[in-house]
């Protein structure tokens, strides 16, 4: 575990920023289609586990053609809500082409007669990754405490999406960070060392 100062963290991430924004305009329309296809090989979705993913906000890269191609090979999917700060997130089931409204942080989140559903898969947006599944948040901890909060209960893979090109030698952890079991991106999927076995 490597512990560095908030102003250390801080700068890291705006770093980070510049990372993945400089890979967001670089890349090609058909990256999130491609990391789709690097995940599909990384995740059995035969046995049908709950995979929750994300809205991608800002230059995030875009998850839904990844979800959308789980839920064809038989998982079903979920987004994340918001319920409040420092809370961990709740999980709705949600599939591509139903309604989305802003949460309380204004992101679009399935609506609030969706059935909540706990993940087997969790697909986790990051700033940075290092292949050790050490990964960078925006520093608010929805994620790891997401990750405690739902490892604690059942098994839970975390797979990080990024470009690839969001990749650094090491991301500095504190106690509380929560490790990923793998790392896709649109040109790889690395898995890291796991926590859990496979859904």
């Amino acid at each position: 575990m490597t512990s560095v100062s908030i102003d250390a963290k801080a700068a890291l991430r705006r770093h980070a920023r510049a990372r993945r924004a400089a890979a967001h305009a670089a890349a090609s329309g058909t990256a999130p289609s491609e990391m789709a296809r690097q995940l599909l090989r990384a995740v059995e979705c035969g046995n049908g586990p709950v995979v929750a993913g994300y809205t991608a906000i800002r230059d995030e890269i875009d998850p839904l053609p990844a979800l959308a191609a789980m839920a064809t090979a038989g998982c079903t999917t979920a987004l994340p809500v918001v319920d409040g700060e420092a809370q961990p997130l709740v999980f709705r089931r949600w599939s591509l082409g139903d309604p989305l409204v802003p949460d309380g942080f204004s992101v679009p989140a399935p609506l609030r007669e969706n059935p909540e559903i706990d993940p087997d898969v969790l697909l986790v947006p990051m700033l940075a990754f290092d292949r050790e599944g050490r990964r960078m948040g925006y520093g608010a901890g929805f994620y790891d405490r997401t990750l405690q909060a739902l490892r604690r209960r059942r098994p839970v893979i975390a797979i990080g999406l990024a470009y690839a090109d969001q990749e650094v030698d090491r991301v500095p952890t504190d106690a509380y960070d929560e490790p990923l079991d793998w790392v896709v991106t649109e040109r790889f999927a690395i898995r890291c060392a796991p926590t859990v076995d496979q859904p």
